[in-house]
């Protein structure tokens, strides 16, 4: 068909997406796309991409599973910034990601923070016996390498100082920036969408973040559990900073602990 004769694109469309996107309010089937949409293209860039170069590599499949993250949230989050522009003409977080106010002063994010981080941390180590339960019931079907309801198996079967090698590489990403930018989006972007839920937003989004790990299917029940605290607190006291603590802070205790343990030989894999 010659060029002269398609018809124009339609600017509004493209308008009416992003006024979609920014409203105060998303439907209920929109929100569930917009939590588990990410998931998805992380599992298709892993499969796709990531798994192929870092089994080329020989390196553990945990890294996969990073790359696969980064190349996922790091152009979200720019999304997140372009949808700012849109909305005041520069690129920033501002009128798009909520709960950023401070509402609360610094020592009582700090305990309330401190609080969720030590429950997360706590409870789903606790939880481990849970997850093997899941998934020796519902999930050994699961083939992606590495599967297992133990975080490290991502890791097993290759020397100590690889392993090592491995998480010190993906410590700034796994360890910290990668769940900030989660947290973002998930309780920053996405929970606040939800007044139609009323009480029920915070396990809504809770439920589905959960979800959304479509690598671990196993662990929804646990991270039900040790996410919910931190979730309905920033929910309720509108401070994003409270679910920043808990999770980036606990992933980033967990990476530190974990890394020191192997490198000291305290533990092995």
């Amino acid at each position: 068909m010659d060029t002269a004769m398609r018809p124009p694109a339609d600017p509004q469309g493209a308008k009416g997406f992003v006024a979609k996107l920014l409203a105060d309010r998303h439907s209920v089937p929109f929100s569930i796309a917009l939590h588990l949409v990410p998931g998805a293209a992380i599992v298709a860039v892993y499969a796709f991409i990531a798994a192929p170069l870092v089994r080329a590599i020989n390196f553990p499949i945990f890294l996969a599973w990073a790359i696969a993250l980064a190349i996922v949230l790091f152009p979200l989050q720019l999304f997140l910034l372009w949808l700012g522009k849109q909305q005041t003409g520069r690129f920033t977080m501002k009128g798009v990601v909520h709960y950023r106010d401070k509402p609360l002063s610094r020592r009582k994010v700090f305990w309330l923070g401190a609080a969720c981080l030590v429950w997360m941390t706590v409870v789903s180590l606790s939880l481990t016996p849970l997850d093997n339960i899941v998934y020796d019931w519902f999930f050994t079907w699961v083939d992606y390498q590495g599967a297992g309801p133990d975080g490290t198996t991502y890791l097993q079967g290759y020397p100590q100082e690889l392993v090592i090698t491995t998480l010190l590489i993906c410590a700034p990403f796994t360890g910290f920036t990668l769940p900030l930018l989660e947290e973002y989006y998930f309780r920053g972007f996405l929970l606040p969408r939800l007044p139609q839920l009323g009480k029920w937003a915070p396990f809504f989004n809770t439920f589905f973040f959960s979800v959304y790990h479509f690598w671990a299917p196993w662990t929804v029940l646990s991270k039900l559990v040790f996410l919910y605290p931190g979730v309905w607190l920033a929910w309720k006291k509108q401070d994003i900073r409270i679910s920043i603590a808990m999770h980036p802070g606990s992933a980033l205790l967990m990476t530190v602990v974990g890394v020191i343990a192997l490198a000291s030989g305290a533990t092995s894999i």
